[in-house]
């Protein structure tokens, strides 16, 4: 949660490189057992490629996710790898493929709770993409009600229980999305007073889109005093994911360019816009 996605790229792909040539030579389950840990370290490659904002990449490894979880017949790893794969959709902007992934990672009745809940809230996120705000909160409202029942010991996927505020993080980035900027500030708010210092790349990624929330809101002061932070952030582990929502507060920043505000605002973002 400290560094940023460059610094652990090149840490983890040997390790699945290490993991793949095992499989190879191993049989019955020791072999499902290498599958599953390899699908679990292709996602979070997948992961990193996304943050560092090389999103072919991170369809590649998501690719080898699914590949791997089929191979070693895992429903939950293949309702997991179907989410992963509707992340790198909605980066893409494709709310239709988001919503057609997710659905599928839910027909399978044999998933545990935690791949129904993260199924939920990423179909959620195609949804605002889709400009469809009921179906946001009811998607969102209906993973709220299946959290409690996440009990598994699986090692992977565990953001819904790891991050404080996990669903109201969505709910707040859709509303974003959608143009509603008090109502997602208001959630933002309520989010960063729990999320704790020590995870810097996701306090910052969502205080970026507290920025937005507030420009959108026409609090444009309110936006360029978050946004000081966040640069610093962004600066110190090279999040592209995090670059990216500086650019969209950017965009949400244009009404004020010509005014001292947008000025700040520009002073600001130097250190992350410059050569770029």
């Amino acid at each position: 949660m400290l560094l940023g996605p460059h610094d652990l790229i090149g840490t983890l792909g040997p390790q699945y490189q290490l993991i793949d040539k095992l499989t190879r030579s191993a049989t019955g389950e020791t072999r499902r057992g290498l599958l599953r840990v390899g699908a679990a370290y292709a996602a979070l490659v997948g992961w990193l490629y996304q943050d560092a904002g090389d999103l072919s990449a991170a369809a590649f490894w998501r690719g080898i996710t699914q590949e791997i979880a089929l191979r070693a017949r895992d429903p939950h790893l293949i309702g997991y790898a179907m989410v992963n794969s509707a992340q790198v959709r909605t980066d893409l902007g494709d709310g239709a493929g988001v919503v057609d992934l997710c659905e599928a990672a839910l027909d399978d009745d044999r998933v545990v709770p935690k791949i129904r809940v993260m199924a939920m809230q990423q179909q959620a996120h195609g949804a605002s993409l889709l400009r469809d705000r009921a179906a946001v909160d009811r998607l969102i409202d209906n993973a709220d009600r299946i959290l409690p029942q996440v009990n598994d010991d699986l090692p992977w996927g565990n953001a819904c229980r790891r991050i404080p505020g996990y669903l109201e993080v969505q709910r707040a980035t859709c509303y974003g999305r959608l143009g509603l900027g008090a109502e997602a500030s208001s959630l933002w708010e309520q989010v960063l007073a729990a999320v704790p210092a020590t995870a810097r790349r996701d306090r910052g990624v969502y205080m970026a889109r507290h920025a937005t929330a507030a420009a959108a809101a026409r609090q444009p002061e309110q936006a360029v005093h978050i946004a000081r932070e966040v640069v610093d952030i962004a600066v110190e582990t090279r999040s592209a994911r995090m670059r990216r929502e500086l650019v969209t507060l950017e965009r949400a920043m244009r009404p004020w360019h010509d005014a001292p505000v947008g000025r700040d605002l520009a002073e600001a973002l130097a250190p992350v816009t410059e050569g770029t």
